[in-house]
């Protein structure tokens, strides 16, 4: 049998440091009969050499539309906008099945290429679960933003850039250190907290000295009743970790929040979710992704009322790169493993299948 070939390419969003092939996953998938080329790349956490080391082939930064159109291209983030056809598989996080903003165009191009997409978002195991996702240092990334842009508040000053951290360890202290050694005192409100994004938002705020009183995490049955909900008002940070998949009654509206007036606590919204062009997004609120250079957007709010800003940084996982990446490729090795068999192997059957739904979806959308 011809070795499987798979391409790992550089991330040309700006800040991503992770990688979807790490030189343990790739080492495990050479030895399993793979070949793996990887684009050079100095964004990346991974050092090219440590990818060198383990047997994979170099080849050069963002040369991927040069390779022969069977080799399967893996990545993490989207692709940077173009109308240039896409010919080859990818396997990647898309961000268009849930139609949000420029969805039909992204398809377009893999329908005019002849290609194929598979949404890291969509791989799911038999019970439908999904094979791998960055949940959970989205979660505890987002919480260590949310703190940070508490103690900026309480400052008078707006968070500044956000550089990654070395290990989870570091980050715990430096945000310690940045609310004055602890954050005792801090109440937070985290929406989703049984997921795997939510334990990670939890896990921070317990790991920087919040009591557990003050923690508060709500999943469905706590927001079963349907919002906006006025406890989300009443703590410093709200952090939103749920997967939005439907229409579902806002959290928080200008009108909730205009009603509390001077009353409110709230000063921090971290939306690690990040649906902020799906039409269902419940905290309709603010309208654009932040970023590390800039990782707080204001709320536009009418009268004198008290200040509100929002973290919507939409990879937040590349706070820390190395682990999170480790964690997520770890996760996925076992799907990947079965790439040679994606005609018959159910995780890319499955995947395949809904590419194809949303595709047709697409099309009819650009055709009316």
């Amino acid at each position: 049998m011809s070795p499987q070939p798979l391409w790992l390419r550089c991330e040309k969003k700006e800040f991503e440091r992770r990688s979807a092939l790490t030189p343990t996953t790739a080492k495990k998938l050479i030895d399993a009969g793979f070949e793996i080329s990887v684009e050079r790349d100095e964004q990346r956490i991974f050092d090219d050499s440590e990818f060198e080391a383990v047997g994979c082939t170099l080849v050069e930064n963002n040369s991927w539309p040069s390779a022969p159109t069977n080799v399967p291209i893996i990545g993490l983030k989207e692709l940077p906008e173009s109308d240039d056809p896409l010919p080859h598989t990818h396997i990647q996080f898309a961000h268009c099945y849930k139609k949000q903003a420029g969805w039909a165009s992204v398809l377009s191009r893999f329908h005019r290429g002849n290609g194929t997409l598979y949404d890291l978002e969509f791989l799911t195991d038999a019970s439908g679960r999904r094979v791998a996702a960055f949940g959970y240092h989205a979660g505890f990334a987002g919480a260590a933003a949310g703190a940070l842009a508490l103690a900026a508040k309480r400052q008078g000053k707006k968070l500044g850039r956000l550089e990654p951290f070395e290990n989870e360890d570091a980050m715990v202290k430096g945000v310690q250190d940045t609310l004055g050694g602890s954050a005792k005192g801090v109440k937070a409100l985290v929406i989703g907290a049984l997921g795997r994004c939510g334990r990670g938002a939890v896990d921070l705020f317990r790991k920087i000295g919040l009591d557990e009183a003050d923690i508060i995490k709500w999943d469905m049955a706590e927001t079963a009743k349907g919002g906006p909900f006025q406890e989300i008002l009443d703590v410093d940070i709200f952090v939103n970790c749920i997967y939005l998949s439907s229409s579902i009654p806002p959290f928080l509206t200008y009108d909730s929040i205009s009603a509390a007036g001077d009353r409110r606590r709230l000063s921090v919204i971290v939306d690690v979710s990040c649906d902020t062009t799906n039409p269902f997004n419940p905290i309709p609120v603010y309208s654009v992704n932040t970023t590390f250079s800039n990782p707080t957007v204001p709320v536009d709010l009418q009268g004198d009322l008290p200040p509100l800003c929002v973290v919507s940084i939409d990879h937040l996982p590349t706070l820390l790169p190395r682990e999170a990446s480790e964690q997520f490729s770890s996760d996925l090795l076992p799907s990947l493993l079965e790439l040679p068999q994606r005609q018959t192997a159910r995780v890319w059957t499955d995947a395949e299948e809904l590419y194809k739904t949303k595709l047709a979806e697409a099309v009819q959308a650009l055709n009316q």
